[in-house]
């Protein structure tokens, strides 16, 4: 009986100790940031390749797509770009396909135009490996400590920019600051802004990360501020590279929009 005693307490201390290890190996993963969590959201719609609505702790939120940049299709004062109506109508196709979840580094949660800023995930598949994978985003706006993935997605460029897909197909056409051209026809957003209500198109452009109306230049001359501080006096919200007002020398983070709040 002794004997029986004491092989029942081994057992029992043999499995209290797994469970503990167990435990351990656990929490050392998740505290180095190979086991996040990810949160389970619900979609709303998609704005274009690279950001979408979503219900998030019960408000509506716009999420920026972390490290990964698509061609425009919503831009005010900017062209529908090449490619751009592929990659809007595959990152659709993809945050419909099954459960939506969203995944968060280390650094800031949201930008300055209070996005969240996430990895996205349909069905436990990186929506931005696939866009990557597919020729249609390229790794950009990469903000460290914001960088989990980056290494696998230079991978995925490289494959598809190796392979002259999509927006590696058209020499010259991806730049580390965006993408150069036009796609031919009538632009997407001139087409909204003609058929669509005022509340829808504003809508469209908060969600890209676009900048109000007050930005539309009044005239083709050139007009010059001292600083961003002046510019803001008439245009609040900074002005697009293509408007008289914009100057360079404003446009420090280099998004082709100056002395945006």
């Amino acid at each position: 009986m002794k004997k029986c005693v004491l092989a029942i307490a081994a057992l029992i201390l043999s499995v209290s100790l797994a469970a503990c290890n167990s435990s351990a190996v656990s929490s050392k993963k998740t505290e180095d940031g190979r086991h996040s969590d990810r949160v389970a959201v619900t979609l709303i719609r998609a704005v274009d390749g690279d950001t979408i609505k979503v219900k998030y702790k019960g408000k509506e939120k716009t999420v920026r797509y972390l490290l990964i940049d698509t061609p425009e299709t919503k831009k005010p004062n900017s062209c529908v770009q090449p490619y751009g109506k592929d990659a809007s109508s595959e990152n659709k196709k993809l945050v419909s396909s099954g459960k939506l979840e969203l995944e968060f580094d280390k650094g800031d949660r949201t930008d300055k135009y209070g996005r969240l800023l996430a990895y996205v995930y349909a069905d436990g598949q990186s929506v931005q490996e696939q866009l990557l994978k597919e020729g249609l985003a390229r790794v950009a706006y990469v903000y460290p400590p914001n960088t989990k993935y980056l290494d696998q997605y230079q991978k995925d460029e490289k494959a598809a920019k190796k392979k002259q897909i999509a927006i590696w197909s058209k020499s010259g056409y991806v730049t580390d600051k965006g993408f150069n051209g036009c796609a031919a026809g009538k632009s997407k957003t001139a087409q909204t802004s003609i058929s669509a209500p005022k509340s829808a198109l504003s809508k469209d452009a908060a969600a890209s990360g676009a900048h109000s109306k007050d930005a539309a230049p009044s005239s083709d001359a050139k007009e010059t501020f001292t600083n961003c501080t002046e510019l803001r006096k008439k245009y609040p919200n900074g002005v697009p590279k293509s408007h008289p007002a914009y100057q360079a020398k404003m446009d420090r983070d280099h998004d082709n929009y100056a002395c945006e709040r």
